[in-house]
């Protein structure tokens, strides 16, 4: 089964998508296999990190910042805003897909992880995630 799900994202950092997910693969009906989610964008990305501290979001938030700065002089593709080049070179970094074993019709996440959606851009946006489900 494949379901498309539009988020809209209010700001730049990570977004808690576990529940959306979850709901799609529940929908889905299917008691073992594979989840894949992939973000159609690439300004965006998915990563399954910590969601029990919300310290840990900001603190890979800010390391990612620090590493991958906006206001390099160097970049040449501007012409979408300053924190257009940044937010390509920070999904490069990440991943635009990741695989989540479905097991009891359940996604096989550890205890603390969460699959969030890596907001790359400062300005709203609405980003378009395909979950696929499949034995």
């Amino acid at each position: 089964m494949i379901k498309q799900l539009s988020i809209s994202t209010l700001r730049q950092g990570l977004h808690e998508i576990t529940h959306e997910i979850a709901v799609a693969v529940s929908d889905s009906r299917l008691q073992e296999g594979l989840c894949t989610v992939f973000i159609k964008h690439t300004s965006a990305s998915l990563i399954i990190q910590e969601n029990a501290d919300p310290s840990a979001a900001y603190d890979l938030e800010q390391w990612l910042n620090r590493l991958v700065n906006e206001n390099d002089q160097r970049y040449t593709h501007t012409s979408e805003g300053l924190d257009d080049m940044p937010s390509h070179i920070k999904t490069t970094l990440t991943a635009t897909s990741v695989s989540i074993p479905v097991i009891n019709g359940q996604l096989a996440l550890g205890t603390w992880q969460g699959l969030f959606l890596w907001e790359h851009r400062r300005a709203n946006m609405q980003r378009t995630v395909i979950v696929h489900t499949g034995a």
